[in-house]
C-alpha cells in the first residue's frame, strides 16, 4: 500500500476502475480502482474537461490520479465505458425495433431541453429541428451518463419509436466529434 501511495505522489498514475457513485449536484463522486487502494475522488470539473457533466454509477473508467493532501484524486479522465446492461434485456420502448437500425442511426447534435432524474426522463432538441426527442434515464445509464443539465450539448442517436422521436444513445458532444 505504501509503495502505491508513493507512486501516486511522484507522478500522475493511470488507473482503471469503476465509478462507485457520482453526484452532479454535489459536484463529485468516487472511483474504485481495479488494483485496490483507497477510493479516488472524481471532481465534476475533471469530468467536464472530458466533456461530460455526469457519469453513471458502475461505469468503467480510466483516469490519471495524483496523491494530494486530501487523498487520491483524479486529475484527468481518459476513457469511460457505460455499465454493462443485463444481457438480453432490451428496454420496453425498443421492443420490436431492429438493434441494427438503432446502431446505424447517425449521431446528431442536440441540446437538452429538460431532464428530471427523479421522473426518469427528459427531452432534447436536435439542432435545426423543433421536435422534442424523448430521453429515458435507462438510455442515459446505458450510455454511461447519470443526469443531464438544461442547455447541455449532446450527440444523440434517435429513432421514431413508440413515444415519437426517442434517443437510443446519448454522448457528450465533444466525445462524439470523432464518431459518425
Amino acid at each position: 500500500m505504501e509503495t502505491q501511495l508513493t507512486q501516486y505522489q511522484e507522478e500522475a498514475h493511470h488507473v482503471l476502475g469503476k465509478v462507485k457513485w457520482f453526484d452532479p449536484v454535489k459536484g463529485f463522486g468516487f472511483v474504485v480502482a481495479d488494483e485496490g487502494g483507497p477510493d479516488i475522488l472524481l471532481h465534476a470539473n475533471v469530468l467536464r474537461n472530458f466533456g461530460q457533466s455526469s457519469v453513471a454509477d458502475g461505469a468503467r473508467i480510466e483516469v490519471a490520479v495524483q496523491r494530494t493532501d486530501r487523498g487520491i484524486q483524479a486529475t484527468e479522465v481518459h476513457h469511460i465505458e457505460p455499465p454493462v446492461a443485463p444481457a438480453g434485456v432490451p428496454l420496453a420502448d425498443f421492443e420490436g425495433i431492429d438493434p441494427e437500425v438503432m446502431r446505424a442511426a447517425p449521431l446528431e447534435p442536440a441540446r437538452v431541453k429538460w431532464f428530471d432524474k427523479a421522473k426518469g426522463f427528459g427531452f432534447a432538441n436536435v439542432f435545426g429541428r423543433s421536435d422534442d426527442v424523448f430521453i429515458h434515464i435507462e438510455v442515459l445509464r446505458r450510455s454511461g451518463l447519470a443526469d443531464l443539465q438544461p442547455g447541455e450539448a449532446l450527440a444523440i442517436r434517435l429513432i421514431d419509436g413508440k413515444r415519437g422521436l426517442m434517443a437510443t444513445e446519448v454522448s457528450a458532444w465533444e466525445a462524439a466529434l470523432g464518431h459518425s
